[in-house]
């Protein structure tokens, strides 16, 4: 019984973090339902790679807690029209590493923390917090990174106007050339993008938000229809070094075509 009680306790306290989640996105009225469009989208994602159910319910909460740190930033900084002074943006930056330490004492929440902490690493070592490189970057912060960028440019915010979906496209792939984002992962994304996530598009237009989750319960039930099936990732893991790297590599995006885009500062 008392172990019964301390599991309910734990769910219990998992789902107070994710309505936390969903509270630290009610301050900024820009960003609509970013965290719910978030974990829909790294859902769908992680799906299309074959991640297993394990790696997919991990991107699932991590969509909804994965600016949770975001609770500490005052209003100032956080909904700053401008741009941010040297020393903001190293508060704004505390917000992966407070997540973390927000939701660190969560059991069910641990496969979730290196999203949390490492969703603004790039490939090239020049994000943050820690600077890391390539396939140190947690393999779930690599996809959760990619739909947080494209969500980010088509969403508005107190800076700056949304992008039409072409161009946050564009944005993502002239990124990926820099060397910033995971081109495996990106060409999954661009895929999916002229597949599923147009059939979602146009379920939003017309539906709204309902439109947006009716889709998002389809990826679901997916889910749930792939739980017990062996073997559905493209993804290994070394042992040795711990790095998780596709198994059938794919090519990057094509650059040629989006390389004219301009560099655009952006707080996803």
């Amino acid at each position: 019984m008392l172990q019964d009680a301390a599991e309910e306790s734990v769910c219990s306290t998992g789902e107070v973090l994710l309505a936390l989640g969903q509270a630290v996105e009610q301050r900024d009225p820009h960003t609509g339902a970013h965290c719910q469009r978030m974990a829909y989208l790294a859902l769908m994602l992680g799906d299309a790679m074959g991640l297993d159910r394990e790696s997919l319910l991990a991107l699932y909460q991590g969509g909804h807690v994965h600016d949770i740190g975001k609770v500490g930033i005052p209003d100032g900084i956080l909904l700053k029209p401008g741009a941010l002074t040297t020393s903001e943006w190293v508060t704004m930056r505390a917000h992966t590493t407070c997540g973390v330490e927000i939701c660190r004492h969560v059991k069910s929440m641990a496969k979730v923390l290196p999203i949390i902490r490492s969703h603004h690493e790039r490939l090239d070592g020049s994000g943050y917090p820690d600077g890391l490189k390539g396939q140190q970057i947690p393999l779930l912060a690599r996809v959760m990174q990619v739909v947080d960028i494209y969500d980010a440019l088509i969403s508005p915010r107190p800076y700056r106007s949304p992008c039409p979906p072409e161009t946050a496209l564009e944005i993502l792939a002239e990124e990926t050339t820099r060397g910033w984002r995971d081109p495996e992962i990106v060409a999954v994304f661009l895929e999916l993008h002229d597949g599923s996530l147009g059939a979602l598009r146009e379920s939003v237009v017309a539906g709204g938000l309902a439109g947006f989750e009716t889709a998002a319960r389809d990826a679901e039930e997916r889910i749930d229809r792939n739980a017990d099936t062996a073997g559905r990732s493209s993804w290994d893991t070394d042992h040795a070094s711990g790095h998780t790297f596709f198994r059938r590599p794919r090519h990057g995006p094509a650059s040629d075509s989006r390389a004219a885009v301009r560099d655009r500062s952006r707080r996803a």
